[in-house]
């Protein structure tokens, strides 16, 4: 065994001149060398881990998810963050509609799903919504009770992002992160909403809400209907159509100034009080009542108008 532990010796300065080399080749002299393919005639291909000098093979390993390069059906890569395209409607039905509910949480559900299930759209009861208000079960603090039966547990109250509708307004912040929840979503944070507005009009720049992101009806449009009103990542309406809830929360401020020349958006967080109060949660966009000063960066913390307001998810 002399000559082979030698020639195995060897071997390594051998190799560390061949870098490229696949094959090992014992000569019928003895000889080993190195070969780039496979072995000559009448010679012998040698193994090294039969000498033990490799060492055994490790496991694969948790290949990981790698990065994102695909979202469902009703969102936008952002970055590492699947961001819902269309602002969210909130829509009630029976959780043994399990077809249903998968769609919805696969992202593939469509208005024509949810209207074929006995879905009810929640929100906002006045015109223009004409929504169905939440039922008691579904409360404004988000403790939901779950339907009797259901399993897993669930409410029957997911949040889809579908086109041609009105967004579901009228919602606490409770609420939609719990709808978000329920459709294996959550509310992105403040620095996630941002990422996804990048490229999209200011409400300021234009007074047509076909082109920009204004709307001038005095309502907010159905999703997906401002043609122009798009992010540079594809996420639609994020500005001048709903306020809307992200995951954060902050001191409440005490007054509300505009960024001065970084951006005439509505801002309402400098200042934030010294003073006993309540926390706010950030929401952004500005909505349609803000008119011009809504906007990629329209900035305000608290619990909004009467604590409701509209929302997007993410995953």
């Amino acid at each position: 065994m002399r000559w082979i532990v030698a020639a195995v010796a060897a071997l390594g300065l051998t190799c560390a001149a061949h870098a490229d080399a696949a094959v090992l080749c014992r000569r019928k002299s003895g000889v080993v060398v190195v070969r780039d393919a496979a072995c000559k005639k009448k010679e012998t291909a040698l193994d090294l881990a039969q000498f033990g000098a490799l060492g055994p093979k490790g496991d694969k390993g948790d290949p990981g998810i790698g990065p994102l390069t695909a979202c469902p059906p009703d969102s936008v890569a952002v970055g590492p963050t699947c961001v819902d395209t269309y602002e969210a409607s909130v829509w009630l039905f029976q959780p043994s509609n399990v077809d249903l509910v998968a769609k919805v949480r696969a992202g593939t559900a469509t208005l024509a799903d949810l209207t074929a299930g006995g879905a009810v759209q929640l929100g906002c009861t006045i015109p223009p919504y004409n929504q169905t208000a939440p039922p008691v079960y579904f409360p404004d603090n988000g403790q939901w009770t779950p339907i009797l039966g259901s399993s897993p547990p669930s409410p029957g109250v997911y949040a889809a992002s579908i086109p041609g509708v009105l967004p579901s307004e009228c919602m606490t912040w409770f609420q939609s992160e719990q709808a978000c929840a329920l459709s294996g979503k959550r509310l992105p944070t403040n620095a996630e909403w941002q990422r996804a507005v990048a490229g999209t009009p200011d409400s300021g720049n234009a007074d047509d809400h076909l082109t920009s992101c204004n709307t001038l009806t005095g309502a907010p449009s159905v999703t997906g209907s401002r043609a122009a009103c798009v992010s540079a990542w594809g996420a639609f309406d994020m500005v001048g159509n709903m306020d809307e809830w992200t995951s954060e929360w902050v001191q409440s401020p005490t007054f509300a100034p505009g960024w001065g020349a970084f951006s005439d958006d509505y801002m309402s967080l400098a200042g934030a009080s010294t003073n006993a109060g309540p926390p706010g949660v950030l929401f952004r966009g500005g909505g349609y009542g803000l008119g011009a000063l809504s906007g990629p960066f329209a900035l305000q913390a608290g619990i909004g108008p009467n604590g409701k307001l509209g929302f997007r998810c993410v995953r």
